[in-house]
């Protein structure tokens, strides 16, 4: 019996996942239960997986969605966002995005997120601290803030309200995306001169100030739970003896455990043949990046931890940049840094539904 591929569970960090395996066995589209009840199909398969990602019938739009599903961000017509367009709106949009967070701009802030990197380390002081408790949100938060040039006396805020998008109370999640999208706006006040106004100019005419909010909201709320996630990964591989250089470091560590290990969901538009199976309109898919990226029969090549197609992560290069930075800086400023427990000690969370996973803990010791 196939396991549930939306539970959420606790486990060692070097035990095995069972639900990838069991996925790719059962063929490159499966039908499963989907969490807000019915069916849904999820992707196993590389070349399925890119063409599902690049398919204009397979849309992001969550009023496609069956009825009573919860969870899902507003509508495009309720919402516009990267997240829920598509076709010539989500270009534009993306368009609007794109120049913010190209591999030219973000490298030309290296300097700045590796100085952030020293000194949120540094200030956690010596002795045994644990990174999963405050440092693997706060660094990319603090970097965010800075780019965007919002005032970082804002940042308890903005962590508080990121932890909040995960409360499961009743409309808790709403008043967590007002939060930010607020806080957010303290970037666009006069004489400020960070992203947030350059996305401001940038965004067609007649954006309104709500809708730009939201945008910023996005930004920072998805830059934040990316790296996060994949923070304590990193730096355990790292403390655990890995010599690798930073880059492919990175780059393995995005590709075994991406922040993600499912797309967002996305639902046909018109009934249509995936892999020999009819989907009906409205069939709600995902691709399963984690098994992809992490399948044994894959060949080298790009992985699937940022997407593929029209929807490729804007945020990826800000990403990579942010986890090199804190390896480099452990390995040149904290270089007697350890694990406090045994690797195999670690146990990792994944949250349930399509949400990620992250180590519950990552004790360090950090010597004077």
């Amino acid at each position: 019996m196939l396991p549930d591929p939306f539970a959420a569970t606790t486990r060692g960090i070097t035990e095995p996942d069972p639900v990838r395996p069991a996925l790719r066995v059962a063929g490159p589209l499966v039908e499963v239960a989907a969490p807000s009840g019915g069916k849904a199909w999820i992707v196993t398969e590389e070349k399925l997986a890119r063409a599902v990602l690049s398919d204009p019938r397979i849309a992001k739009d969550p009023a496609l969605a069956p009825e009573n599903w919860t969870g899902l961000e507003q509508t495009a017509a309720e919402q516009p966002s990267l997240t829920t367009l598509d076709g010539p709106d989500h270009t534009g949009l993306r368009r609007a995005h794109a120049p913010l967070l190209s591999a030219k701009r973000i490298q030309a802030q290296s300097d700045r997120i590796h100085h952030i990197a020293r000194v949120l380390l540094t200030e956690l002081g010596g002795g045994t601290v644990d990174l999963m408790d405050g440092f693997s949100t706060r660094f990319p938060l603090t970097v965010l803030l800075d780019l965007l040039g919002i005032p970082l006396h804002l940042l308890d805020a903005a962590v508080d309200a990121c932890r909040r998008m995960s409360d499961p109370e009743p409309g808790a999640q709403g008043k967590a995306i007002a939060s930010i999208a607020d806080l957010a706006a303290a970037g666009l006040t006069p004489n400020r001169n960070g992203l947030a106004t350059e996305l401001r100019d940038n965004l067609p005419p007649g954006t309104s100030e709500d809708d730009l909010r939201y945008h910023l909201f996005a930004l920072i709320f998805a830059g934040q739970l990316t790296t996060d996630a994949a923070l304590g990964f990193l730096v355990a591989r790292l403390l655990d003896g890995d010599t690798s250089p930073e880059g492919p470091l990175v780059r393995e560590t995005l590709r075994v455990l991406p922040p993600a290990p499912f797309t967002l969901w996305r639902f046909t538009t018109t009934e249509l043949d995936l892999a020999g199976i009819r989907l009906p309109a409205n069939a709600p898919v995902l691709v399963d990046i984690q098994g992809v990226n992490t399948d044994p029969a894959r060949k080298p090549g790009p992985d699937l931890t940022f997407g593929a197609g029209p929807h490729f992560c804007v945020g990826a290069q800000l990403a990579q940049l942010e986890l090199r930075a804190v390896a480099t800086v452990l390995r040149t400023d904290f270089p007697r840094a350890r694990l406090a427990v045994p690797y195999a000690d670690l146990r990792q969370t994944f949250l349930g539904g399509i949400q990620g996973t992250r180590l519950t803990s990552l004790p360090v010791v950090l010597p004077d």
